[in-house]
């Protein structure tokens, strides 16, 4: 009899076991994928960080560079301009005559014609200096004004996140929704 006893126990302890290795097999392929997902997941978001956002950066400060110095040489252009236009020549001094009786000029009254330049209806000076800062500061205003570049608005979710992690999420939330539905539908026998 004990060996009959013996008989049923082994008989019986032999059965379940497979089911449970079965159902225990899926959990352990299931859970192998996902793992090795995230493990592609964080190797490519490592070669992101370190070979990809770097080029990203040194070709932006190498553009911005670019932009200031094409900006420094419009500024230097442009005030070189205005201070020819402001230059006048002047003659070279004589030598001094020595003292004769020569008669002294009358002053009369000259008409005098103003240029209208945008450095002359912007100041109301004689100063040649005052005239030569404004009519910097006007060709500076339209210089900014032509060269000026404007980058887009870094706000958003996925520019906070990265596009391909959360694109990768997605996928990873997706495959276990299928799992989980499958997993519940096979029946425990």
């Amino acid at each position: 009899m004990l060996d009959q006893s013996d008989d049923l126990n082994l008989s019986g302890d032999s059965t379940p076991p497979l089911k449970e290795e079965s159902n225990n097999r899926t959990f352990i392929i299931a859970a192998g994928i996902l793992a090795g997902i995230v493990f592609l997941t964080i190797a490519f978001m490592a070669v992101y960080a370190l070979v990809i956002l770097p080029r990203q950066k040194a070709a932006t400060v190498a553009q911005e560079a670019t932009i200031q110095a094409q900006n420094a040489q419009v500024a230097q252009a442009m005030t070189q301009t205005a201070e020819v236009a402001v230059w006048s020549p002047t003659a070279l001094p004589s030598p001094l005559a020595t003292a004769t009786n020569t008669p002294k000029p009358t002053l009369s009254p000259t008409p005098v014609v103003a240029l209208a330049t945008a450095a002359s209806t912007a100041t109301s000076t004689l100063d040649p200096m005052a005239l030569l800062a404004t009519q910097t500061a006007i060709a500076n205003k339209t210089a900014t004004a032509m060269v000026t570049a404007t980058a887009l608005a870094k706000t958003g979710f996925a520019d906070e996140f990265g596009l391909p992690g959360l694109i990768v999420l997605a996928v990873v939330l997706v495959m276990v929704i299928l799992l989980a539905r499958r997993l519940r539908a096979k029946p425990a026998n």
